[in-house]
């Protein structure tokens, strides 16, 4: 684990901007190294791993969980109990499902909205019209009570021209200041969730409040932990 890098993001980063240590595909002593320069938040995206993560992790119950990864339905219960922030909530039919398992066990869920801006069509999320089709219904009629929208997170097309990633960053940004002034009764949709460890000083200039470092932090992921 790279300590000096952890202690300089600590140091550096302004009190409004979370660091998300991104631990997947990395043991719990890395999760612990970590723990011990002060990092609290952690971010996963397997749920498997999430769920084995969190019970081995009891003798720290100030951990926050954040899941990151895409997320099947039928893998709900290994996520929703854990997570303090689901924040990639791709799908219509995810978001429904969510809400399902929010009324069935009597929970609210944090979640933020995956909005689509990279040039890959494959990339998942939400384009706007659709974030948008979302939050007038849960203005105007009310949906999704078991739903606590906090913001918008994304990803920056997958190239090396910083140009192009700032573009996709500023979009994300804007959309977020426009649907905070269209809802102002979304008091807390205020979290922008975008940069990793590439391009996370992009992301903090363009009005980033959660940077996701994985490698930076914790180095190569190992893929058969």
């Amino acid at each position: 684990m790279n300590r000096d890098f952890l202690r300089k993001m600590k140091e550096q980063l302004p009190p409004q901007i979370t660091l998300v240590a991104v631990s997947k595909f990395h043991p719990l002593e890395a999760i612990r190294e970590a723990y011990a320069e002060g990092q609290r938040v952690f971010a996963e995206s397997r749920p498997q791993e999430l769920m084995s993560k969190v019970e081995q992790a009891q003798d720290m119950p100030d951990l926050q969980w954040h899941f990151i990864g895409h997320l099947q339905t039928n893998k709900l219960k290994m996520v929703l109990p854990y997570a303090d922030l689901v924040q990639s909530v791709d799908s219509q039919r995810l978001l429904d499902a969510i809400e399902k398992w929010g009324r069935e066990h009597g929970r609210r869920i944090n979640v933020l909205l995956e909005m689509h801006v990279a040039l890959e069509e494959s990339k998942q999320g939400f384009y706007e019209e659709e974030i948008l089709d979302i939050l007038f219904r849960v203005t105007q009629d009310k949906a999704y009570p078991h739903i606590c929208f906090k913001g918008l997170m994304g990803m920056a097309s997958h190239t090396d021209d910083m140009e192009q990633i700032r573009a996709d960053f500023t979009r994300i940004k804007s959309f977020l200041d426009y649907l905070q002034d269209l809802f102002p009764e979304l008091e807390s949709f205020k979290e922008l969730s975008i940069g990793m460890s590439d391009d996370y000083q992009c992301a903090i200039e363009c009005g980033s409040t959660m940077v996701r470092i994985g490698s930076a932090i914790f180095g190569e992921r190992n893929y058969e932990k």
